[in-house]
C-alpha cells in the first residue's frame, strides 16, 4: 500500500514502534511522555498486559489441521516506517495468499492480537492491528482482509474487517506519530476521566500541567490592556 504522504522509504533510525500508534489515539501527550522522554510506569493494568503477552510470545509455533500459527513474529514496514511484533501471525490454508517453507499451496496470513481488558471505545486497538497488516502485506506481498483480537473479559476472538476506512485512519495515526517524533515536542494535556487509569498520571500531572479553560480566562483577563476610559 502506497504510504503518500511520504516519497521514500524510511531508514531503519526513523522507525517508530506501532505500539506509539495506539498511545497516540489514547492521548498524544502519553505518547510523547512514553517515546519521547522515555517515561515509563507500571500499574496493575499495564503489569497484567505485560504478562498476557509475555506468555503468548514464549509459545511455539504450532501446526493444525489446515492452520499454521507463529508467535513473536517481528514486523516492519519501510514504506510507513513501522516497526513491531505480532502476538499471532496465523496462517490459514486458502486458494490465496503466501507460499510457506515446508508447506504445500497458499496460506492466508491472519494477525490476530491479544489484549487482556476489553474492546475500547476509541479506535486505538482497530488501529494498532490494521498497521501490523500493512507491515505483514509490504512484508509478504500479499493483501489481509482481516484480522482479530481476543480480549481476556469476554473471553472471545473478535474479528476486525481491514476496510478502506480503518486503514485511512491508520496512515493518519502513522503521519501525526512522524509529525511528532520529528517535531520532538511533548503534546500538552487536558485533564480527562481516562488519566485516571493511566500508569504515568504521577508524572504527567493532567490537573496541573494542562491549562484549563478557568486559567485561560483568568490569564487573558490579567493581561487584559486597558481601555481609554480606563487609562488614568
Amino acid at each position: 500500500m502506497a504510504f503518500d504522504s511520504y516519497s521514500k522509504m524510511f531508514t531503519e533510525e526513523q522507525l517508530i514502534s506501532i505500539s506509539a500508534l495506539q498511545h497516540w489515539v489514547f492521548c498524544p501527550r502519553q505518547c510523547g511522555l512514553i517515546h519521547l522522554e522515555q517515561a515509563w510506569a507500571e500499574n496493575r493494568l499495564t503489569a497484567e498486559g505485560r504478562l498476557l503477552h509475555d506468555r503468548v510470545h514464549e509459545s511455539d509455533t504450532e501446526n493444525r489441521p489446515g492452520v499454521r500459527i507463529v508467535r513473536g513474529l517481528r514486523l516492519v514496514s519501510y514504506s510507513l516506517g513501522l516497526v513491531g511484533q505480532a502476538d499471532v501471525v496465523e496462517f490459514h490454508r486458502s486458494d490465496c495468499g503466501v507460499e510457506l517453507p515446508g508447506a504445500s499451496g497458499l496460506w492466508q496470513p491472519f494477525p490476530v492480537e491479544y489484549k487482556r481488558g476489553k474492546p475500547k471505545k476509541d479506535n486505538s486497538d482497530n488501529i494498532q492491528l490494521c498497521a501490523q497488516a500493512l507491515c505483514l502485506e509490504e512484508m509478504l506481498h500479499t493483501e489481509i482482509p482481516s484480522g482479530a483480537f481476543f480480549y481476556g473479559k469476554p473471553r472471545r476472538r473478535n474479528e476486525v474487517q481491514l476496510d478502506a476506512s480503518l486503514r485511512e485512519i491508520t496512515c493518519r495515526a502513522i503521519t501525526a506519530v512522524h509529525d511528532l517524533f520529528e517535531g520532538r515536542h511533548t503534546p500538552s494535556v487536558r485533564y480527562a476521566k481516562k488519566c485516571d487509569n493511566c500508569s504515568l498520571y504521577s508524572q504527567c500531572l493532567p490537573k496541573t500541567t494542562g491549562l484549563n479553560k478557568k486559567i485561560d480566562v483568568y490569564l487573558s483577563k490579567a493581561y487584559e490592556l486597558p481601555g481609554p476610559e480606563e487609562t488614568p
